[in-house]
């Protein structure tokens, strides 16, 4: 239950700072208190966790030949694809998140969203539940 935590924690600070470094992705900008804005931000890591459990494998093993052709490039399509599903559930879901162009926002930021949490995981110990 910790992990679960830990990664939805990476997950919203990622998003946050995609929000905030690329033009073209906003997440709770209409929210106007500090904590309706930070349970947005949590409500969308949330899901966003839940569409890389559920829909990323299926798109990894379904663009797997792309994915050896360009030597792991093409993770970065499939992840700002998990960014603009995300963006289509957020809208119907009325959430505070959105991606206004495929190709140049959510590529960029598939990118930081992946350099975030890869320095997060970087940082934290790999034995978080056992303490």
């Amino acid at each position: 239950m910790k992990n679960i935590l830990i990664k939805t924690g990476i997950n919203a600070v990622a998003l946050w700072i995609a929000a905030i470094v690329v033009p073209g992705i906003t997440l709770a900008e209409s929210d106007k208190s500090t904590s309706s804005k930070v349970l947005s931000i949590i409500v969308v890591a949330l899901v966003f966790a839940l569409i890389n459990v559920v829909v990323k494998p299926i798109a990894h093993f379904f663009s797997f030949p792309l994915i050896v052709l360009t030597l792991g490039l093409f993770t970065f399509v499939v992840n700002a694809l998990m960014l603009q599903i995300l963006s289509w559930l957020s809208d119907s879901l009325n959430l505070a998140f959105h991606v206004d162009h495929f190709f140049w926002a959510a590529i960029f930021g598939a990118l930081v969203v992946s350099f975030v949490s890869m320095l997060v995981n970087m940082l934290l110990p790999d034995n978080l539940e056992q303490h």
